[in-house]
């Protein structure tokens, strides 16, 4: 479709020099960029969630008798000692 834009003088210049160094139209460069922009939506736009990540609530911890500053006594806990 044709369309009309009134673009800043700067930002055509430098769309152009771009088409033209990758050997393609500045259509092509416009539609690449709107493709771009449209899909980074911002968070809580249609179609995208936010999603709550797990956090450790602090409860529990080492197994008592562990020495937490001993690799040895944390792999011999784990069953891996080596």
């Amino acid at each position: 479709m044709k369309t009309t834009l009134d673009l800043n003088d700067q930002l055509l210049a430098s769309a152009k020099a771009l088409a033209a160094r990758q050997r393609t139209s500045l259509t092509r460069v416009i539609e690449e960029g709107l493709q771009l922009r449209l899909r980074a939506r911002p968070p809580g736009e249609t179609g995208t969630r936010r999603r709550r990540l797990p956090v450790f609530d602090g409860h529990g911890g080492l197994v008592p008798g562990v020495e937490p500053t001993s690799n040895k006594a944390l792999l011999a806990a784990l069953g891996d000692d080596a």
